[in-house]
């Protein structure tokens, strides 16, 4: 298969491009910059220069392919209803592509765990949460998405936990930034509240799976890790920085996290048990906490967040 690839360069991108490219399959990646165009190319990945505003450049791009893995995101907690409007534009121009082209093709979308209702375990028949902040407005995406299932397009949605690994730490890096800012590692009140988790090589292996297999209209949860503590993070985060870990109110945590707080407090346990059946999809990597114990992503951590520019 030739896959259109929209955030190549970026951490999961880059994995998935390395997992497709490693199962015999082409590459066409999006990206923005000549290193993120230099890097595709040494991984033998076809370059297409663009960003997801870049309608016309997505639309001919999807049309020659077999399928696309979206993964680009614009990251700008500034105007996140924007963000998300783009998003939605993006998938409405490749899946109407992809359905104009004929034939099994397969549109991958990359939405969150995080976009269902907390504090309860999230599986794969659950809608996103209209009552949460995020969920309203980044959920439609998966709305428009899946509506190319009945137009003939193999498409499927892949909500991502918080992924770890090859340069990346998920929500993980929030802990980070209060690091590099406040010298400690925080955590929300008892810190009971759980975040799923999986390693950025076990997420690529998810996303080749769907493209190459993946039922229309399926919805996909690659969690390798129901729920993890953030206090067990927080205190693993701690020994190896040797810094304090400090339990935070409420109000302290839009001090410190601010737009992100919210991530810092949810509870977000999420089942993946359809998507191991019909994926035939089993986790191998690490654990989060072994990871973190072992110190290999926070070595390969390239930078901490930014969550006002696009990524």
């Amino acid at each position: 298969m030739r896959i259109f690839v929209t955030g190549a360069s970026g951490n999961i991108g880059k994995a998935v491009t390395k997992e497709l490219l490693s199962y015999g399959h082409r590459v066409l990646g999006l990206v923005r910059s000549d290193a993120g165009a230099d890097e595709l190319k040494r991984l033998g990945a076809e370059v297409q220069r663009g960003t997801l505003t870049d309608l016309d450049v997505l639309k001919k791009a999807a049309s020659e392919c077999d399928g696309v893995a979206h993964l680009a995101f614009v990251h700008n907690m500034e105007d996140y209803g924007g963000c998300c409007a783009i998003d939605r534009a993006a998938i409405e121009v490749m899946g109407s592509a992809l359905k104009a082209a004929g034939g099994d093709r397969a549109l991958v979308i990359s939405s969150g765990t995080m976009l269902l209702r907390k504090g309860q375990i999230g599986t794969e028949d659950q809608k996103y949460d209209e009552s949460d902040p995020f969920g309203a407005v980044r959920g439609p995406s998966e709305t428009v998405a899946l509506a190319f299932a009945e137009k003939g397009v193999r498409v499927s949605v892949m909500r991502l936990p918080s992924v770890y690994g090859e340069g990346g730490l998920g929500f993980v890096a929030l802990m980070l930034a209060a690091v590099q800012s406040k010298g400690l590692v925080a955590y929300l009140g008892a810190g009971e509240n759980r975040w799923p988790a999986t390693h950025t090589l076990d997420i690529a292996r998810a996303y080749r799976l769907a493209l190459e297999n993946g039922k229309a209209g399926s919805i996909f949860h690659p969690v390798a890790q129901e729920g993890v503590r953030t206090k067990d993070i927080a205190e693993v985060l701690g020994k190896k920085l040797n810094v304090p870990v400090t339990a935070i109110s409420q109000r302290e945590t839009l001090d410190t996290f601010g737009p992100m707080a919210i991530a810092m407090g949810a509870d977000n346990p999420s089942s993946s048990a359809k998507t191991r059946q019909q994926l035939e999809w089993t986790p191998v990597q690490p654990s989060l906490l072994e990871d973190l114990e072992s110190g290999t992503c926070l070595e390969s951590q390239t930078a901490l967040p930014s969550w006002s520019h696009s990524a």
